[in-house]
């Protein structure tokens, strides 16, 4: 039953009754496993540059820009780094004779052993730690860095002689390096935790001035936060209502997914996507920067050759039939309707226009060099269609053999590397909360207070979220993959420096 304290608590988050009914219902009849078909894999889905096209796709991109096409990199950074710290925590809270025994072994040799090689160590050590105990504790809490309690993105990622930058930073000379508009403006915008954001502008602010003033560029900087309104309901394992121990509903953030709200907002033709983390030490921008031009070059010759076959539609120029079904053929493996022949011109036109006119992505997809998990599969959908599709392992069926035996041929995975365009051919940008698959979200387990209740996940940004768009996958080298999921794996050779200068 819901109750006037519930209508308010509503109100205020900009939920419907509806949205919370709906909500509830979904608990009960769970969400639709991914029908995955065959992994999408090198000629069957997944596009390679060879020397010549990686040539051809990087021109593309810089005539794009130089014709003053907009473009915005959109980094979900809202994560704190709690998880990334989570083997440290589990050091500063064991008993002494525990610590002395897992400093011997790994993860926490190689931090002890390496510890200077970190790009905060010597903030560290200005804390005055008194003993490798002492280390931890004002690594993670307030009697120092205070890590454990901040967002992944303010954390020192990598060294440059006498500087240390965050990964915050590091995206402000990625945007530098390939993401520079024709007015000579670099357009970053963060997803962040409201409680975050003047630590972000705080962590850029310094960098923003530099790169300014060094490279004589304009550094646009914006913040967003999730929005209230994408929060998912708790409920009981019995598929109730859950309450706190005040009687208030619970609510929970609804995942990456909610952020293709933030995504909509954003005012570009052309969008790159990379979460916070996913970010090298600068001598690696310069594949860096080629794969990510190479991803755009591809996605705007596609673009452009649908924008054209629908402007010839839109003029009734029916020649055009015969090149749109081509494309759909050979580029997206559109099944047409058993009477599509029998159909008129200006029938078989409006089903063109349901395939084609949709926003475009282009997803680098990296090798998976161990073991198989979500990634790039060809998935049939509500409508018969099969279409490529980002796919995490969480919506396979593991339990139907078949379903099992597709998934571990999966030859590559989703690095969250993705171009985006963002406007139809007229310019007009797309309502992106259009396209997307509502059934492709899952349900986890979680608690509170030691009660047992069951949470929503939104579909995924790059998952449901983007179903029903238009989706390409271009292989790229592992290099342009580097996500810190570990404090020790800032310690990998791509996180340390070969040159000591900031560009």
């Amino acid at each position: 039953m819901i109750t006037e304290q519930d209508k308010a608590l509503l109100g205020a988050k900009g939920i419907s009754e509806q949205q919370l009914e709906k909500q509830l219902a979904q608990f009960k009849t769970g969400f639709p496993f991914a029908d995955i078909q065959r992994p999408a894999t090198i000629s069957d889905g997944i596009a390679q540059a060879d020397k010549s096209s990686l040539d051809r796709l990087i021109a593309t991109y810089d005539k794009a820009i130089s014709d003053g096409v907009k473009v915005v990199k959109f980094i979900p950074a809202s994560g704190a780094a709690t998880r990334m710290f989570k083997n440290m925590f589990e050091f500063m809270n064991a008993p002494a004779e525990k610590q002395a025994t897992m400093k011997g072994e790994k993860p926490y040799s190689d931090f002890f052993g390496r510890f200077d090689d970190f790009a905060f160590a010597e903030a560290l050590k200005a804390t005055k730690p008194a003993n490798d105990v002492d280390i931890i504790t004002k690594m993670l809490t307030d009697s120092g860095l205070n890590y454990g309690q901040k967002p992944k993105g303010v954390v020192l990622f990598h060294r440059y002689g006498d500087t240390s930058l965050t990964a915050a930073e590091e995206h402000i000379y990625e945007g530098l390096s390939y993401a520079k508009t024709k007015d000579n403006e670099i357009n970053l915008h963060y997803t962040v935790s409201p409680q975050h954001l003047e630590l972000f502008k705080e962590a850029t602010q310094k960098t923003k001035e530099l790169v300014e003033k060094k490279h004589g560029c304009k550094v646009n900087i914006t913040f967003s936060f999730q929005k209230p309104s994408t929060d998912t309901i708790a409920a009981t394992m019995e598929n109730e209502l859950f309450r706190d121990e005040k009687g208030n509903l619970v609510f929970r953030p609804g995942g990456h997914g909610a952020l293709i709200e933030n995504l909509n907002d954003i005012d570009a033709d052309i969008v790159f996507i990379k979460n916070i983390d996913n970010v090298a030490h600068q001598y690696l921008l310069p594949i860096a920067t080629q794969y990510k031009k190479v991803i755009a070059g591809y996605g705007i010759e596609r673009k452009q050759r649908i924008d054209g076959i629908l402007s010839r539609l839109d003029k009734n120029d029916f020649s055009a039939i015969a090149e749109a079904l081509d494309f759909m053929k050979s580029e997206l493996k559109t099944t047409l309707p058993a009477d599509f022949d029998k159909k008129s011109d200006k029938e078989k036109s409006a089903f063109i226009f349901d395939v084609l006119d949709r926003p475009l992505r282009v997803c680098g997809m990296v090798k998976n060099e161990g073991e198989p998990g979500g990634g790039p599969f060809w998935v049939k959908g509500s409508n018969g269609q099969v279409t490529l599709q980002i796919v995490e392992s969480a919506q396979i069926d593991t339990n139907d053999a078949q379903k099992a035996a597709i998934m571990k041929q999966s030859t590559h995975f989703n690095p969250v590397d993705l171009f985006c365009c963002l406007r139809d051919r007229n310019g007009k940008k797309y309502d992106l909360k259009n396209f997307v698959d509502t059934n492709a979200g899952f349900i986890s387990y979680k608690s509170l207070n030691g009660k047992d209740l069951k949470a929503m996940e939104l579909p995924g940004l790059w998952n449901g979220a983007m179903a029903n768009w238009l989706t390409f996958f271009v292989e790229v080298p592992i290099e342009t993959f580097n996500p810190v999921k570990t404090v020790v794996d800032l310690l990998r050779p791509q996180h340390q420096p070969k040159k000591l200068k900031v560009i």
